[in-house]
């Protein structure tokens, strides 16, 4: 069977051609972050904030076996509606494409996708990382290391609170990703404005980010991501109290059950989100808009 190649849908290759920006959206929120049909309600006003900001919206997917970059009202609904989407890493694309499977882009599988098409901003939620207890269980997430090798600009409001935060600075530290703390010297906390870790640099504005991506592209060398910390608002976060009290007890539930390896991450988002009714669905959705926001400034001050 042929390769097949990434399809680029035509509103994002013309902008792409233009010199235009374009910002990437990931479609596992879409999938399997949200309840149809608040999904699909979501995914639009995301597409609609990029275009409020002045650039096109490329939400990524793969669908029968094709990567697609841009997906037009039909395919957003599919992505919004069909339970048996799988949910595809980077390590996952290519067994798709070759059986013609269908599924949502995780964050490393966006990131790749969206730099092999051409782009270079992607907004977020909340980045993979460092898990808990790693000196045991040696499980940390695929994002990392494909950040270190895709050069794209990832808008997050840091990685899933539920991580080892600063693990996970020294892990991409060590990997050569620069951070930069957008209007704020604390890495943000996902739900939280801040995880209290120390950021290297600071940045006050989209210009400023997108002059960091110039002198990048002037380096040359190796090419590596560009993660752009944007807490969320502080009157939108999760009270930092009921946080840590519910995320204590999901971890020692967890640790009962003998909940390990990739079901930890969606096992605690599922019990923060019921334990806190449902507060840290809307900290977290509150955070991507913002994250969107500022992405598609990012990508216009580019361009």
């Amino acid at each position: 069977m042929a390769m097949t190649p990434v399809h680029v849908s035509e509103e994002v290759r013309a902008a792409l051609d233009a010199g235009r920006p374009v910002v990437a959206l990931e479609s596992t929120i879409i999938a399997h972050g949200l309840p149809h049909p608040r999904n699909l309600a979501v995914a639009r006003e995301l597409e609609g904030l990029v275009r409020e900001g002045g650039a096109v919206p490329a939400t990524i997917a793969v669908l029968d076996g094709r990567a697609r970059v841009g997906l037009d009202e039909g395919e957003l609904e599919r992505v919004a509606a069909d339970t048996g989407l799988r949910k595809l890493g980077h390590r996952d694309l290519a067994p798709a494409l070759a059986t013609g499977a269908s599924g949502a882009t995780t964050v490393s599988a966006t990131a790749f996708l969206a730099e092999r098409a051409g782009l270079r901003v992607f907004a977020t939620g909340g980045l993979g990382g460092v898990h808990r207890g790693w000196t045991e269980t040696q499980d940390e997430s695929a994002d990392l290391r494909l950040l270190a090798r895709s050069g794209i600009a990832v808008v997050c409001a840091g990685v899933k609170s539920i991580l080892d935060v600063p693990a996970t600075l020294q892990r991409l530290e060590t990997l050569g990703v620069t951070v930069l703390g957008h209007g704020t010297r604390h890495f943000p906390g996902f739900y939280l404005a801040s995880s209290g870790e120390p950021v290297d640099w600071t940045v006050d504005g989209p210009e400023q980010v997108a002059e960091v991506l110039r002198a990048q592209d002037a380096l040359g060398g190796p090419r590596s991501a560009v993660v752009v910390a944007n807490p969320v608002a502080e009157a939108d976060q999760l009270d930092p109290e009921l946080h840590d009290r519910v995320l204590a007890r999901g971890l020692a539930e967890a640790r009962e059950r003998g909940v390990t390896g990739q079901a930890v991450t969606p096992f605690l988002l599922a019990y923060l989100t019921r334990e806190t009714r449902g507060a840290s669905l809307e900290a977290n959705l509150a955070a991507v808009r913002g994250n969107v926001r500022l992405a598609a400034r990012i990508a216009a001050a580019y361009a």
